[in-house]
C-alpha cells in the first residue's frame, strides 16, 4: 500500500503517520530548503549530531514515513510526483481549495491519471459553502467551531483544548474515510474523493453537548473541571491535592456514600438530576469528606469501593507510567542524526482471533521521522525502475 502524502503541519501528516502504522509505504513530498514548516516549529529543538535542531513538533507526527523533497512549480517536480501518484493507492492533502487544481492536480486530472486512487484531502473549514476557502488552523477552529465556548473555569474563560484536537481529529477521520474508501474499492475497483474538515471533526464530536442544544434548546456553557450532567463527577479538593471520581449512577452513590459514611438521601442530593441542579453543594459534599484525606488514600478506598477514580498526571508520570509502557504506547526509533528516540506510540493493538497472543502491532519495527529529502535519491531510483 503505498500513501504520498503531500500535506504539512498536522492534520494531514497524522493521519499519515497512521496509515504508516498500519503498515503502508507513506513517501512524504515536501519543498526544498526548509521542507514542512512544522520543522521549524518551537522551540523546543533536539540538536543533532550534525549540528542541526530538529522540532520536536515535527517529530511528533512523522514517523514510519520517507521524505523526498520536490518543487512542485517545477517541470522535474511535477514529473516525479506524477510518477508517484500514478502508483500509489492514497493521497494525503491538505492545501487551500484549488491550489491542486492549479498545480495540474484536481481530482479529475487524478482520476485519469490513476483510477484507482484514493484522494483524501482536509481543509479547515470545508471544500465548499460560503467560506469554504477560508484557512483553517487549529485554534481558530476550536472557537469557531464551539469548542472553546465548552472548556474554561466559565462563561468568562474559553479556553482551548492542551492539544491541537482538531487537526488530530481531521486527520483521524480522514483515516477512516480512507478505511472505507479502500474497502468499497475492492467491489468497485475504483477510487474514491474523501474529504474531512477541521470544522466538521470538531462538530462531529459535540456529541451530548450539541444535543443539549439542538433538542433542549440549552447553550452549554463552560464548567470548569465538572460534567455538566453527572454529579459527582470531576475533580475535587483533598488535603493534599485533588482527585477525579465519577459516579455515573446511583449503584455507585450508594457505594460512594457508604464508603465515607455520608448519608446518600441527603435533601436536594438523592438523585442525579438534584446532584446536578445542586452542583456547589455536590461539591461541597465531597470535598468535605475528602478534607482529612490525602490523594493516595483516597484512590486506595475508592478503587476498593469499586468507585471510578484517579489523579492528574503530568506527561513525565504518563510515560513512566508501567500501564502507558504495557500498552506499546512509547516506542523507540533511531534517528539518522538525533540517534535513538522515544516517541508517543500508536494507539491499536492487534491480536489474534483464536486467543494465541498478540500480533503485535500493524508495524512491528517502527522508524523514526525523516530527515529533509532522506530518502530523495532511493525513490527517485526506485521510480526509474534501478532498485
Amino acid at each position: 500500500m503505498l500513501v504520498v502524502d503531500l500535506s504539512r503541519a498536522l492534520a494531514g501528516p497524522h493521519a499519515g503517520m497512521m496509515l504508516g502504522d498500519l503498515g503502508a509505504r507513506v513517501i512524504k513530498v515536501e519543498a526544498p530548503g526548509n521542507g514542512d514548516e512544522t520543522r521549524l516549529w518551537g522551540p523546543p529543538f533536539a540538536e543533532g549530531d550534525d549540528g542541526e535542531r530538529y522540532s520536536t513538533y515535527f517529530l511528533s507526527c512523522n514517523r514510519n514515513k520517507e521524505s523526498i523533497a520536490l518543487d512542485l512549480k517545477s517541470d522535474d517536480g511535477r514529473a516525479v510526483l506524477r510518477d508517484l501518484l500514478a502508483r500509489a493507492d492514497i493521497l494525503i492533502e491538505n492545501f487551500r481549495t484549488g491550489v491542486m487544481d492549479r498545480l495540474g492536480f484536481g481530482t479529475a486530472a487524478l482520476a485519469e491519471l490513476n483510477p484507482r486512487l484514493i484522494q483524501m484531502s482536509i481543509t479547515g473549514f470545508g471544500h465548499d459553502g460560503p467560506e469554504g476557502g477560508r484557512a483553517g488552523y487549529d485554534q481558530i477552529v476550536q472557537g469557531e467551531a464551539g469548542l472553546m465556548s465548552l472548556t474554561g473555569s466559565g462563561p468568562e474563560d474559553p479556553q482551548r483544548v492542551g492539544t491541537p484536537i482538531a487537526d488530530l481529529l481531521g486527520g483521524i477521520h480522514g483515516v477512516v474515510g480512507v478505511l472505507a474508501a479502500l474497502h468499497e474499492r475492492e467491489r468497485t475497483g475504483r477510487g474514491r474523493v474523501v474529504r474531512a474538515s477541521l470544522l466538521s471533526s470538531i462538530v462531529g464530536v459535540h456529541a451530548f453537548q450539541g444535543t443539549r442544544y439542538t433538542v433542549a434548546g440549552e447553550t452549554p456553557q463552560p464548567q470548569g473541571n465538572h460534567h455538566p450532567s453527572i454529579a459527582p463527577y470531576g475533580l475535587f479538593r483533598c488535603r493534599d491535592g485533588a482527585v477525579q471520581i465519577s459516579v455515573g449512577n446511583e449503584r455507585l452513590w450508594q457505594a460512594f456514600c457508604a464508603e465515607f459514611g455520608l448519608d446518600p438521601a441527603t435533601p436536594g442530593l438523592a438523585s442525579n438530576p438534584e446532584r446536578v441542579a445542586h452542583r456547589s453543594e455536590t461539591i461541597a459534599f465531597v470535598e468535605g469528606a475528602f478534607a482529612a484525606h490525602d490523594a493516595e488514600d483516597l484512590l486506595a478506598r475508592l478503587s476498593t469501593a469499586g468507585i471510578p477514580s484517579g489523579k492528574v498526571r503530568t506527561l513525565e508520570e504518563v510515560y513512566a507510567w508501567d500501564q502507558v509502557r504495557s500498552q506499546g504506547l512509547v516506542v523507540d526509533v533511531d534517528h539518522a542524526t538525533l540517534g535513538t528516540i522515544s516517541l508517543p506510540g500508536p494507539p491499536i493493538r492487534f491480536f489474534d482471533v483464536d486467543g494465541t497472543g498478540e500480533t503485535e502491532r500493524a508495524r512491528e519495527a517502527h522508524q523514526a521521522p525523516p530527515t529533509l529529502d532522506q530518502h530523495g535519491d532511493a525513490i527517485r531510483e526506485w521510480l526509474r525502475g534501478d532498485a
